[in-house]
């Protein structure tokens, strides 16, 4: 037999090893020389990244990565104590792992055989087979392979049958098997991932009345191991094996199944992931049960359900679910009514038919005790001119996936009964999947007019709050504690709840106060992130007796009638003997009402009255020392602005003291400057660092006005963009650059230093690109040489990853919307970094596309649904992506080109050149000499599937990224972009040496040139 005996490190790299029985052999494997191909995988004996206790396994792993990319673990729930580890061949075929004590720890187990010529191959492809070449006929037969009992890890090659179970390590740094497992479904179509028995991630799970969590086609090619046929999609590459030869398939240990891609910067990108959130989750949150993915309350009780187990679900666990208050269908159809919910995700309905209109399908359901809920979906006409039929889903079983403001949801109808719903005359039902309760107020017809404090938009079923600080989302409303959950966007001090009180401006005299903040229950934090800021809980106080004009309107609150009270309204005023009890909103002859109703409010009036006292007490007492010492001499004042530690200039802003500086001084309005965290600096320090803002530390001119380098006593650089008093963009554009950067972290975007605001000066520091502008260099003749062809493609790559993360990867899905190679700066080592996000929007993570009345942008870089009809998605950061791909690799400005003979734009100059296959006639002169051809004509494919006319055929930049950063991958053929043919050469355009800004019917264009 034949041995590895573990001494140190010893490995094996995609190498034959031979064992013939009973043959003598070295300790060390493989021979000294070295190998001729290249090598991609190892085999050996490992600890994992991060243990320090000395476990040893044996596993194989990428050819020298650091640390170790596992992909294969044989002894992985029995590792070994020490460094002696042997790995044999025994004498019956199995391989097996020893320790020094020969104590046997892992084996192959294919049964006894002896058997010669028995050959051990780690494949290329990662694999370890163990085969045997049968002597009569020479073939190679197969006796065991790593293939066929994977670990965490799925490798092209392999092939997910019926058999096939990825299992997770149990933590990072232990490869014992988790508790997750994934795998083929029952019924072979789709793919599960289990928790222990509980499924917690199914793919297609909504089926027919909602496609979601669907594996990409991408992903089933590879499980299938090149074999199933795929759907051709324009916006994807071809697909074929050569695509996958750096990607891998994990589950890793917290339950989430990750595609990753070997991208060029030898780093392992994620391209996709499930379960992507906490909503992704099979059924998290139960039957009758939604899930929201934003915001600490996962889970809420559609109206009319409660919880199964109040106890469970207090505790965060929410799998239980909910159960109706009331049976359905008790006395007739009219005890019934249903909820309205909006933008709705659910489980497979039980039965589809085709009903006449909304009416006939909701018909249907009442007449059916059975149905739990409908959804319809009327016909239209499709983008190919064809008709849609039009659908009534019915569910006869229990709801479940429920998730609410989901991307593309359907409305969905759900059957509840009405004595559920209906608590009061004077109730205002239900916004979505949030039950209104009396007093709170959405209208005039509803609730106590005192109340009037919320909305409810129709149309998508959200509850708004109206504060005096501003408008914010209700998540949630709790009738029996008398409290709501409102989603904040200030990100405040948890520490601190002066912070949230001036967000909303609530004073004493409110009938609203806030009762926690920052302390909601999150379920797996370390898996899913949270993409909101704060969620504040807000109680209201006990109402006074209801509003009336006539006894009638007081029949719900018995023993009372309609009197005009102490304040000259009308109301329903209890009858002798009774008295109004605020909290439980009725009549009640309970004498101690001052223990359960307003004696609550006077207790605690009474603690906030002793609060205060003691905090006056200790401020006034800090008062007194502080000027104790600083009579003495203890407290040094640090008058000197020449200070070292200012040139940090980490004067962060004090959220009590300056805006209340600022709001008394009239310059702002509270909600202005209210979630500002970055550094503040003050006017005195930037003037320093910039000479006064002399011509000589002058960088450029830009839409928002003049950007300055400046330089700190400490010798760091920076640079300050100010504010224009005539810049056609205003304080809106500066507070939403201070806000949004700052939340932002990318090597591919640039960063925000902080900020400045004093009487009428406006200014943002940057870290200072030595390099400024891409424009600069692309359209100047002299500096464009510095850009030779691999400085070009890292550009575009690096924008591309750069637009990803917005899109994509960041805390907040964000749009650019002025994407051009003037807001594209280069630092010290020609590196990408976006810059100017002051036009750019947050994307709700539920939204794909939205429209605006106020079109900005810059002229050539503006998609074409967005310039005409104010629509901007994902897709408008996808076409201005395009345009500067085009102007990279070309050398040339769209605004300014001009293509004489048929009138071209330069992207249609260049889709004309693609179509006569010749494309390198675009090609940017001084790159010639060092361009790669093939990497060239592949940016050129890119760029004009990017700009394509039809939002639809556009990739996203996922796809942008993964064709850019793939060497085998065959592209799809462009359509014909949008703006092929320029009405007339821009004679302005080519002349101006400055931005100019137009503005018509809230239309916002610039015409950019170089700065």
């Amino acid at each position: 037999m034949k041995e590895i005996e573990e001494r140190e490190h010893v490995y094996c790299i995609a190498e034959v090893v031979n064992w013939w029985p009973k043959e003598e052999v070295s300790r060390t494997w493989p021979p000294a020389a070295g190998l001729q191909r290249r090598s991609r995988f190892e085999l050996g004996f490992f600890t994992p990244y991060g243990s320090s206790d000395g476990r040893r396994y044996l596993g194989i792993w990428y050819y020298k990565s650091n640390p170790s990319t596992v992909v294969w673990v044989a002894n992985r729930d029995r590792p070994l104590a020490g460094s002696d580890g042997v790995f044999k061949i025994e004498d019956d075929g199995n391989l097996k792992v020893y320790n020094g004590n020969q104590n046997l720890y892992w084996s192959t187990n294919i049964g006894s055989s002896v058997l010669d010529h028995r050959t051990l191959k780690l494949m290329d492809n990662g694999n370890l087979v163990l085969s045997y070449v049968d002597q009569e006929d020479l073939s190679e037969h197969i006796l065991w392979q790593s293939f066929d009992y994977p670990t965490d890890t799925f490798l092209p090659g392999m092939v997910m049958d019926d058999n096939l179970v990825l299992t997770s390590w149990k933590s990072y740094d232990d490869p014992a098997q988790g508790n997750f497992t994934f795998q083929l479904d029952q019924d072979g179509s789709q793919y599960v991932i289990w928790k222990r028995s509980v499924k917690y991630w199914k793919s297609g799970v909504s089926g027919k009345f909602i496609t979601t969590d669907k594996m990409p086609a991408a992903l089933l090619y590879l499980l299938s191991n090149f074999s199933s046929k795929t759907v051709p999609n324009f916006s994807v590459p071809h697909l074929t094996s050569s695509l996958y030869s750096d990607t891998r398939l994990v589950l890793n240990s917290s339950g989430q199944l990750l595609y990753l891609n070997w991208d060029d910067h030898k780093v392992w990108s994620q391209i996709w992931v499930e379960p992507r959130d906490r909503c992704s989750v099979y059924n998290a949150c139960g039957d009758f049960a939604s899930c929201n993915s934003e915001g600490g309350m996962a889970c809420k009780c559609l109206p009319g359900f409660e919880p199964t187990s109040l106890e469970s679900w207090n505790m965060g666990d929410y799998s239980g679910g909910c159960i109706r208050k009331s049976p359905i269908c008790s006395v007739d159809n009219e005890s019934d009514t249903f909820l309205s919910l909006k933008m709705m995700k659910a489980g497979n309905p039980d039965f589809q038919f085709n009903a006449k209109d909304v009416f006939d399908c909701k018909l249907e359901c009442l007449n059916n005790c059975r149905c739990q809920a409908y959804s319809y979906f009327e016909a239209n006409i499709t983008r190919q001119g064809g008709i849609d039929n039009s659908a009534c889903w019915i569910w006869s079983g229990d709801l479940n996936n429920l998730q609410d403001e989901f991307d593309n949801g359907r409305d969905l109808n759900v059957r509840v009964a009405v004595q559920d719903l209906e608590l009061t005359v004077r109730n205002c039902g239900t916004c979505g999947t949030n039950l209104i309760p009396y007093p709170l107020s959405t209208g005039p017809e509803c609730g106590d007019p005192m109340y009037f404090n919320f909305n409810c938009n129709v149309a998508t079923g959200q509850v708004n709050f109206e504060a005096a600080g501003g408008t914010y989302k209700v998540k949630f409303i709790d009738s029996e504690a008398r409290k709501f959950i409102i989603q904040t966007k200030e990100a405040g001090d948890c520490g601190d709840k002066n912070w949230i009180n001036k967000a909303l401006q609530l004073n004493q005299s409110s009938l609203f106060h806030v009762t926690s903040w920052c302390n909601f229950k999150e379920t797996n934090p370390e898996i899913f992130s949270l993409k909101t800021s704060n969620e504040v809980e807000i109680g209201w106080e006990p109402p006074l007796e209801p509003t009336c004009s006539s006894t009638t309107d007081c029949k719900d609150w018995p023993y009372s009638t309609c009197n005009t009270s102490k304040d000259g309204n009308k109301r329903c005023l209890c009858i002798t003997n009774f008295h109004w009890n605020g909290w439980s909103l009725n009549c009640t002859t309970d004498h101690n009402k001052e223990k359960d109703g307003r004696g609550k409010t006077s207790f605690s009036v009474i603690i906030v009255a002793t609060t205060i006292c003691i905090v006056l007490l200790i401020i006034l007492s800090c008062t007194g020392f502080y000027i104790y010492f600083s009579k003495t001499g203890l407290i040094e004042r640090q008058e000197s602005r020449g200070n070292s530690q200012k040139d940090l200039i980490l004067h962060l802003y004090d959220n009590e003291r300056r805006v209340k500086d600022m709001i008394e001084s009239g310059r702002f309005k509270e909600d202005d400057t209210n979630g500002i965290d970055i550094p503040f600096f003050d006017l005195e320090t930037i003037l320093i660092a910039t000479g006064n803002f002399s011509n000589a530390n002058k960088l450029g001119q830009g839409g928002f006005g003049p950007v300055y380098k400046g330089k700190f006593p400490s010798g760091q650089e920076i640079a300050v963009k100010r504010l224009s008093r005539g810049s056609g963009q205003g304080f809106e554009e500066f507070k939403n650059e201070v806000l949004l950067i700052a939340k932002l972290q990318h090597r591919n975007l640039v960063r925000l230093l902080g900020y400045c605001v004093e009487g009428d000066e406006k200014m943002l520091l940057y870290e200072y690109m030595p390099n400024k502008s891409l424009d600069a260099f692309i359209f100047d003749q002299k500096l464009s040489v510095a850009l030779d062809w691999d400085v070009r493609f890292n550009v575009i790559l690096g924008i591309a990853r750069g637009l990803l993360y917005l899109h994509q990867d960041s805390r907040l899905r964000i749009i650019h919307r002025d994407l051009k190679t003037s807001n594209i700066l280069l630092d010290e080592e020609m590196n990408p970094k976006i810059s100017d996000f002051g036009l750019a929007r947050i994307f709700g993570g539920k939204e794909t596309a939205t429209n605006t009345r106020r079109v900005v942008g810059t002229y050539g870089y503006m998609s074409p649904e967005y310039a005409l009809d104010g629509i901007f998605s994902v897709k408008s950061d996808v076409f201005s992506f395009g345009v500067v791909v085009v102007e990279i690799i070309s050398g040339k400005r769209n605004t300014g080109f001009y293509h004489s003979e048929k009138s071209l734009s330069l992207l249609g100059y260049a889709w004309d050149l693609w179509m006569k296959d010749e494309g390198l006639e675009l090609m940017e002169p001084t790159v010639s000499e060092n361009c790669k051809r093939e990497e060239y004509l592949k940016c050129l494919n890119v760029g004009l599937l990017c700009v394509q006319e039809d939002p639809w055929d556009r990739p996203t930049m996922s796809n942008v990224v993964f064709m850019l950063g793939s060497e085998t991958a065959t592209l799809p053929s462009p359509k014909p972009p949008a703006f092929v043919v320029r009405r007339c050469p821009s004679s302005r355009a080519s002349s101006s040496t400055k931005p100019e800004t137009f503005s018509h019917n809230e239309l916002t264009v610039t015409l950019q040139e170089g700065r």
